[in-house]
């Protein structure tokens, strides 16, 4: 018996994509949004299909992502971010209710959620994490954003030929 072998392409064509990205920390989050911008041109993703939304923060992220889904209009949603530790415990919970959030948000909408959220120790990690030369995070989201919604489309029209 031979395995059924799917992945999802990396051709975003025909693919609609909200972007919801936080404007704390806007030096890296920046960043992270211009990689994204960078993968979306490389799997030719067509910008009239694009959405960028900004909101306040990386705790208001979930909450954007949830509502862009189920609208609809898109086949899946990137999540930018940047979380960076302070003084107090605090960039820790944050951390975890995003990224919960991020999940139970593509979970409850059935609508892929990839999570560029960072959250480091220092403002220097989150640099690197976002910086044009290496990997950028924001551009390694965009890219599993095309391949899941690829991927989802797939499983779902799949699912109806039977």
């Amino acid at each position: 018996m031979k395995a059924q072998i799917r992945e999802g392409k990396m051709n975003g064509a025909e693919l609609r994509i909200a972007i919801v990205v936080g404007r704390f920390n806007s030096s890296i989050t920046d960043k992270l949004l211009e990689g994204a911008v960078k993968a979306l041109k490389r799997a030719r993703v067509d910008f009239d299909y694009v959405e960028v939304i900004r909101v306040p923060g990386s705790f208001e992220i979930p909450v954007a992502a949830v509502l862009l889904a189920q609208t609809g209009r898109f086949d899946a949603v990137v999540c930018l971010g940047a979380i960076i530790k302070g003084d107090t415990p605090h960039w820790s919970y944050l951390s975890q209710v995003v990224t919960t959030g991020i999940s139970h948000a593509a979970l409850e909408t059935g609508i892929p959620m990839t999570n560029a959220v960072l959250t480091t120790e220092t403002y220097e990690d989150a640099a690197k994490r976002a910086c044009e030369q290496g990997h950028n995070k924001g551009y390694d989201a965009a890219l599993a954003a095309v391949e899941m919604a690829n991927l989802c489309s797939d499983i779902k029209s799949s699912g109806n030929s039977s």
